[in-house]
């Protein structure tokens, strides 16, 4: 089977790995990651993306790591549509997190009017930091968890003090 799933990964985290681990279990995968144009420079918060670069670098990583415990291959290309790589017609299945799923709906929308088979579309949940919340890549920026979701010791101390 191939599998495909995209986004900035930016930085990659326990949420991203969720993701990977399901991606690994189908088949082999191909990741879209967001070119510097796509992906944003800032963010509603301000948040500074890495270089495409330095963020393929490190998800290749990551990457080898579950390709070798599950025997599968993986690819890492160049993102420059938001609905990207899945929309070709060598792809089986779609891993996406519960945001996202909307957008796998509109793949399938246009792999429909490109005479492609749907997507399985595969939901993995969001995976929840020490303190209930979900990760995010915004909060680990942010310092307030993370790449494991643990809390900060910085937020855990402010949080003391406010007791």
């Amino acid at each position: 089977m191939q599998v495909a799933l995209g986004g900035t990964f930016d930085p990659v985290h326990d949420g991203h790995r969720a993701l990977f681990a399901r991606a690994f279990e189908l088949g082999d995968v191909t990741i879209g990651l967001t070119s510097d144009e796509l992906a944003p420079k800032t963010r509603s918060e301000d948040r500074y993306v890495r270089s495409f670069s330095d963020r393929k670098r490190d998800l290749e990583g990551v990457l080898a790591e579950f390709a070798a415990e599950y025997d599968r291959d993986f690819e890492v290309r160049r993102l420059d549509e938001p609905t990207g790589i899945a929309t070709e017609p060598q792809f089986d299945a779609l891993v996406v997190s519960p945001e996202t799923v909307e957008g796998g709906r509109r793949i399938n929308d246009i792999r429909e009017e490109r005479d492609h088979a749907p997507l399985d579309i595969e939901v993995v949940e969001h995976v929840r930091a020490e303190d209930g919340g979900i990760i995010s890549s915004t909060r680990i920026v942010n310092g307030e968890i993370d790449t494991d979701g643990n809390v900060t010791p910085d937020r855990e101390g402010r949080a003391a003090e406010r007791g």
